[in-house]
């Protein structure tokens, strides 16, 4: 897969649910695209004084679509995420994408792209975005709103970060592809 197989449709009418899907969507490709069709070295090249490298940028994000999404469905995370021990180790994504082979560094976030688009038109559809998310800590309870836009944040940081690194990679530059 590449960057053209995320859809991208206009959303010129519609409610917030659709905008905010539409814009999720629209950064999904500029990391797509920025991430993209690189060998195995120049996913794993980093840029002293940082050790962030696009594999890392990857994987981090397939996390984030995996994590948010569950719980905005109030579902169990998926695998691979499911037996980790977060506290322990919350950068075992950053840190174990610079051994993975590319293509299942691509299709791990891939997968996970496809499987958060359908939960969230499923979400979006059903009760909209105004369900709150209570996990039983009453300092942090949420709304799905509030995910969908915290997934879209995590996403435009991290987009910066690949442009960035993708320019000291090959030179590729530009907010959009084609």
């Amino acid at each position: 897969m590449q960057w053209k197989d995320i859809p991208m449709t206009e959303c010129l009418r519609g409610g917030e649910a659709e905008m905010l899907q539409f814009a999720v969507n629209r950064v999904r490709r500029q990391f797509a695209w920025k991430t993209g069709n690189l060998t195995a070295s120049q996913l794993r090249q980093q840029h002293p004084p940082s050790t962030m490298t696009l594999a890392g940028l990857v994987k981090h994000l397939a996390f984030v679509e995996a994590g948010f999404t569950a719980r905005a469905a109030q579902r169990p995370i998926e695998a691979p995420w499911d037996v980790r021990d977060w506290v322990a180790n919350d950068n075992w994504a950053w840190e174990s994408a610079v051994t993975d082979d590319p293509q299942e560094l691509y299709q791990l976030w891939y997968s996970s792209v496809e499987r958060s688009q359908a939960t969230w038109a499923e979400l979006c559809a059903d009760d909209g975005l105004d369900v709150l998310i209570d996990e039983g800590n009453p300092d942090w309870i949420t709304s799905r709103r509030r995910i969908l836009v915290d997934m879209l944040e995590e996403y435009l940081k991290h987009t910066g970060h690949a442009d960035v690194l993708r320019e000291a990679v090959d030179g590729l530059r530009g907010n959009d592809p084609e």
